[in-house]
């Protein structure tokens, strides 16, 4: 296949252009002007001015859209927030609106979302069918996934990606906690009772590229399919690292983040369940926590002592 890809140089793109690349795809790379590589299977686009190379997606199989501002990189002030709303609608406006214009579209447009489109769901257990909350996160993915409107009118296959937090060593969540664990000083938020709802990376990879094929359309959740609470999480963590856990005093992570972004980050609960890959036959190559840390630490099963 032929599949062109924005944010391509970020945690999820930078695996996601490695196996489609090693299973033989031709990758186009999104960039933007004076970023990232340019040459070969690139093309050039730029959200904010509102400009894209169009004639480089004529004939192109499928696009993969994760392009956006981190939502974690810097405090919520209000000009924070109006960069990561409008990265986001901007590009997939943009990229919506030439896909339905071309001569030869693409016949799936994959675009990027997250489980923040639930808002704080509790205890209960929340699937694709499960509506949209009226925090900030919820706010921003409502938006995000109505400005891919122009694509599902013009007939594309258009799937929502609503990822919950991606595992992975080298980045994202984790890898910010990963000092402090080693220390000894990782710990629950709060009461940790509070749900996550994670994937490893190379499941999510491994979802993108299920969902290519799957002609799933619509709100597609990509997460394990057993969310833990905090508490639970932090103690399965300090296990798989050999290492003691203690409480996370929120002052501190209040300080850094601003209050918002912190307790949106720690104390929101999400317990979400990923009905429409599993309705659609994926595998979970990492469906528990404790195996998934372990597979993206490089840690050795834990083995049962003799009775």
């Amino acid at each position: 296949m032929d599949i062109a890809v924005t944010g391509s140089t970020g945690l999820i793109g930078t695996r996601l252009v490695r196996d489609l690349s090693a299973e033989g795809h031709r990758v186009l790379r999104l960039v933007r002007p004076g970023s990232g590589p340019s040459g070969g299977d690139t093309a050039v686009w730029d959200p904010a001015a509102g400009t894209i190379d169009a004639a480089a997606l004529e004939g192109i199989d499928a696009v993969v859209h994760l392009a956006g501002e981190g939502i974690a990189e810097k405090r919520w002030t209000d000009e924070q927030k109006d960069r990561i709303l409008s990265s986001r609608t901007e590009g997939t406006g943009l990229l919506a609106r030439t896909l339905a214009g071309l001569d030869r579209p693409p016949a799936t447009f994959l675009s990027g979302s997250a489980i923040g489109y639930y808002g704080d769901t509790g205890d209960s257990v929340t699937d694709e069918s499960g509506s949209a909350g009226d925090d900030f996160p919820a706010r921003v993915c409502v938006q995000w996934e109505a400005a891919a409107a122009p694509a599902v009118e013009a007939g594309l296959r258009v799937a929502y990606l609503r990822t919950g937090i991606v595992l992975d060593a080298g980045g994202g969540a984790l890898g910010r906690q990963l000092p402090f664990f080693r220390f000894g000083l990782g710990g629950r938020a709060g009461s940790g009772r509070q749900y996550l709802s994670w994937i490893t990376l190379r499941d999510e990879v491994r979802a993108i590229r299920f969902l290519l094929d799957a002609g799933i359309a619509g709100p597609v959740n990509l997460t394990a399919p057993a969310p833990v609470t905090n508490a639970e999480f932090t103690k399965t963590l300090g296990r798989v690292l050999g290492r003691p856990t203690t409480i996370l005093p929120m002052f501190g992570p209040r300080l850094l983040f601003g209050r918002e972004l912190a307790d949106s980050l720690l104390l929101t609960s999400q317990r979400v369940v990923p009905a429409a890959l599993e309705a659609a036959g994926f595998s979970f190559e990492d469906p528990e926590l404790e195996g998934g840390l372990r597979a993206v630490l490089g840690r050795s099963p834990a083995v049962a002592s003799a009775a």
